[in-house]
């Protein structure tokens, strides 16, 4: 195969990688001082997106020497047998955390098990 007859691929690559990136600067954060309304809200939609505030997100700015504010995003990756019941994915990011003498952005990501009522499920 020739270069050429890779450049309508290549530029198709492109404009997923364009718009992927523009959706993901256009998410509308929900500032929420714990993890629990983006819990059920990810539950209810599928999706959240939030920044944590208040006291939470002083103290880890305080522990870690970093300004930039920590966002967490929550997604439905399965749906549990028990009612309302949900297996969540959790990723939380910083940028410039403060370890070991430098600064690095840092992602965490987990996942766990989640009730709408706030109850954990076992996963059934």
């Amino acid at each position: 195969m020739k270069y050429s007859d890779l450049i309508p691929q290549l530029l198709l690559l492109g404009i997923f990688i364009l718009v992927g990136t523009a959706h993901a600067e256009s998410v509308q954060r929900l500032p929420v001082t714990d993890l629990k309304p983006l819990l059920k809200r990810a539950i209810d939609h599928g999706s959240a997106h939030g920044t944590l505030v208040g006291e939470a997100a002083a103290f880890m700015r305080r522990r870690f020497g970093a300004d930039a504010p920590i966002e967490i995003d929550v997604r439905t990756i399965q749906i549990l047998r028990d009612p309302g019941c949900r297996r969540l994915e959790v990723t939380t990011r910083q940028a410039a955390v403060l370890l070991r003498e430098r600064a690095e952005d840092q992602r965490l990501t987990y996942q766990l098990n989640y009730c709408r009522d706030g109850s954990p499920s076992e996963g059934r």
